[in-house]
């Protein structure tokens, strides 16, 4: 009796703080469309971090950009942290001369401490993209040097980097073409060591450039989340979930400069035109079990095209995951192409 009594009593203390276990850290980016602004000013109390698309660096480290006013204070009226994004607009001739340029790396450092004390971030996402697997030491140094910098001034840094499990190229050439720009680049282990969050991009697992298929299939996912958290802590780990679906059809065979060629087009799709365009279609909308991520196909000029998109129930089952790792949190691009449900999945901030 006095066990059962003990058991019940440590039950109860425990509770309470139990209820109060930190939820994962809710990041979600935001680009410059009246449609994701929209999104941030409906959902701000349900968003830990904001991510906006905001500043680009050339090979000079030329930082250009700035904010959107109106979000700075919206952020600053709901107390919600502000850490841009800075990218070399996958240029990948310019950002590999500005990783072998000490000057020009100086000059773009200096330039986001001084944008993070102007307007308030807390510091900086890289998301640089598209960069040769050649210069993966010279990218690991470039966020060392920025990592340091920002952090003797309480800034912090944090990248967007494109899965690469299983760690190296694979048997095909499009595998190889995926390696060679834009998975090799990428040294987990040591990026992990000078940053503060690693925003692990699990999504595009089946893009524009492929056949159709899911956006990030639940299988895709789980091998790089395990590959990744073989080196990176996982208090540092956050995992990215679209909000986006992709729209696969048969385009226009004739080239702008005449020739023809291979006509499969894919182009993003939003939930607000996807779950309209399965109603036009008179069409049910597919879940795979295995994918978890939902689909359809439907019929136009004799044609088939098709449709995988992330809902809500594909993004309750990711949020589970982050929870069950017990990783840093997720990151989710973008606001306003998500499924209005996704909402319904999380908590309130707690500022």
């Amino acid at each position: 009796m006095k066990r059962w009594l003990f058991t019940l009593a440590a039950c109860l203390l425990w509770m309470p703080f139990a209820a109060m276990a930190k939820a994962p850290v809710a990041l979600f980016y935001m680009i410059n469309t009246p449609k994701s602004v929209a999104s941030l000013e409906a959902h701000v109390d349900k968003i830990d971090l904001l991510v906006p698309t905001w500043y680009g660096v050339d090979e000079n480290g030329l930082v250009s950009g700035g904010p959107n006013e109106y979000v700075v204070d919206l952020a600053k009226t709901h107390r919600l942290p502000i850490m841009p994004i800075i990218s070399a607009n996958g240029d990948r001739a310019k950002f590999h001369a500005l990783l072998g340029n000490e000057t020009a790396k100086k000059a773009m450092i200096e330039s986001l401490i001084e944008q993070a004390k102007l307007h308030g971030y807390v510091g900086f996402q890289f998301d640089f993209e598209n960069i040769a697997w050649t210069d993966r030491d010279a990218l690991t140094l470039l966020t060392k040097q920025t990592y340091e910098a920002l952090h003797k001034h309480g800034l912090q840094l944090s990248m967007a980097v494109v899965p690469n499990a299983p760690g190296h190229a694979g048997e095909g050439p499009f595998s190889k073409w995926l390696w060679e720009y834009w998975r090799g680049a990428y040294d987990l282990k040591e990026l992990a060591k000078v940053l503060d969050i690693v925003c692990l991009m699990t999504y595009d697992q089946h893009t524009r450039w492929t056949t159709p298929g899911p956006v990030a299939g639940m299988p895709w996912v789980m091998e790089n989340l395990q590959y990744a958290l073989k080196v990176v802590p996982k208090d540092k780990l956050s995992l990215g979930i679209g909000l986006y679906g992709y729209h696969w059809y048969a385009g226009n065979p004739v080239k702008p400069d005449g020739k023809e060629d291979s006509n499969i087009a894919a182009n993003y799709i939003d939930a607000d035109e996807s779950f309209p365009l399965a109603k036009q279609f008179n069409v049910t909308m597919q879940w795979d079990p295995v994918e978890h991520e939902s689909w359809f196909y439907f019929y136009r000029d004799q044609m088939r095209e098709w449709v995988f998109l992330p809902d809500a129930r594909s993004f309750r089952d990711r949020y589970a995951l982050v929870r069950q790792y017990d990783l840093q949190g997720f990151c989710a691009w973008v606001l306003g192409a998500e499924d209005p449900k996704v909402w319904d999945e999380l908590p309130n901030a707690v500022r």
